[in-house]
């Protein structure tokens, strides 16, 4: 399935180095090694828009609050974390994203208690580890509850500290070569928990340095009601106000949009990383996604932060979010081939590298995902409606840049096993510091 292209129904793909160099019906007629897929479906590696992997570390927290509820019950618990727990989260979260076809990642993280090591590194070096393609945005939070915003005070930065290690990070970082492992993102985190000045200014730094805005928006009614009073107006209309709508920002969640709001995001270009396991499970909503899709604004896919979503696979977002479409719209609303489209393609076009990954195509990088939809799944003639429908095909094998990540559902690059004792560690080192 190239997303991109006619479909193949039975055929090759060739890879030389990390790129595609040919796809086509049949069998290659060139030499090389080869990889058998019989009874696979291929498609392009899925990619993950937007995440929080510290919270891979405390998960089940307030499993019945709202998104607000259970913001305040998590913020002094994640205020206690070093850079050994970010390590850990992130090696078991990056784990997790590849064992469901992830093969590029996004994450948002925003806390950074002082004198915990460095907990931005320490991400980075998990995702080195793992072995994904990885797009950390350097979150933060200015507002505190002093301030009128919904953090407490002591996990909250200040506006100068902020700028100076956003731009350090990206300084050291961010490669924005063709081909490149780590690229980072300007993301503070909310409106209610980052000043307008701090948006304002993030904005400018980002567009000077030449890389991506993210921050969550229009997440919960809560949200409404919080920037109707604080700003007299509804989020998208504050962050246009604020100069963060346009072809370099995506957003997460983008649930509670207006008729408006969804003509501004087709016109600006501006993206939406739709995460509807997490909408779910804080009973924030069903984003207007199909209307998203029809109005030509960038959708991709995300499972949002582990402690609002708990053990989501990325692939499993895909039959979750064409499920949730058909809920509020109809069977039509989104089909298989669509969702795919969306943790592909669509996830591309978010994070500005349409032009190399989210689809199978001679030139583009081999990040690549083979499902087994033989066995049960051969009793479905068409291997996209086995993929999306139901509980997901086992991964046989996840190749980034031609690089095997899994095979047969295991880790090849960490452990299984070190990857989920990691997580564990972290999980046991937060809830008892």
């Amino acid at each position: 399935m190239p997303v991109i292209g006619a479909e193949i129904p039975s055929g090759y793909i060739a890879i030389d180095g990390d790129r595609i160099v040919a796809v086509g019906s049949g069998a290659y007629p060139g030499e090389g090694e080869r990889i058998d897929g019989r009874g696979c479906l291929a498609t392009p590696g899925l990619v993950n828009t937007h995440h929080h992997l510290y919270q891979w570390a405390s998960q089940g927290v307030a499993p019945d609050g709202t998104l607000f509820e259970w913001l305040v019950a998590s913020y002094r618990l994640w205020a206690r974390m070093d850079a050994e727990v970010v390590h850990g989260a992130a090696t078991a979260g990056l784990g997790w994203l590849a064992k469901s076809g992830c093969t590029t990642a996004s994450d948002h993280h925003y806390i950074f208690p002082k004198g915990r090591g460095d907990l931005f590194d320490a991400e980075i070096q998990a995702a080195r580890e793992v072995g994904l393609r990885f797009h950390p945005g350097r979150g933060s939070m200015d507002r505190g509850e002093s301030q009128g915003g919904l953090p407490p005070d002591e996990v909250v930065e200040t506006r100068d500290e902020i700028l100076a290690e956003t731009e350090a990070a990206v300084r050291k970082y961010h490669d924005p070569s063709f081909g490149s492992m780590v690229r980072i993102a300007v993301a503070p985190c909310s409106p209610f928990s980052v000043s307008g000045r701090l948006m304002v200014e993030s904005a400018e730094l980002a567009r000077s340095l030449g890389v991506r805005l993210h921050t969550h928006g229009a997440e919960t009614a809560d949200e409404d009601e919080h920037c109707r009073e604080q700003f007299g107006m509804l989020p998208v209309e504050y962050l246009e106000s604020l100069g963060w709508l346009g072809p370099d920002v995506w957003l997460a969640h983008c649930v509670h949009l207006t008729d408006a709001d969804i003509r501004r995001f087709a016109a600006t270009g501006t993206g939406t990383a739709h995460c509807p396991s997490s909408n779910g499970r804080l009973g924030a909503g069903i984003a207007r996604i199909s209307e998203l899709l029809r109005a030509g604004a960038p959708v991709g896919l995300g499972v949002d932060g582990a402690a609002s979503s708990e053990m989501t696979p990325l692939a499993g977002e895909i039959r979750m979010a064409m499920l949730l479409q058909r809920a509020r719209y109809g069977p039509a609303a989104l089909t298989a081939r669509q969702a795919l489209e969306m943790a592909t393609m669509g996830g591309a076009r978010c994070l500005g590298r349409a032009d190399e990954i989210g689809s199978l195509e001679p030139g583009k990088l081999a990040d690549i995902a083979l499902w087994r939809v033989d066995g049960f799944y051969s009793a479905i003639d068409d291997p996209v409606v086995a993929f999306a429908y139901g509980q997901t095909p086992p991964l046989a094998r996840l190749f980034v840049g031609g690089r095997t990540v899994v095979e047969d559902g295991e880790l090849r690059t960490v452990s299984d096993q070190a990857a989920a004792e990691g997580g564990a560690m972290a999980h046991q080192r937060l809830l008892r510091s």
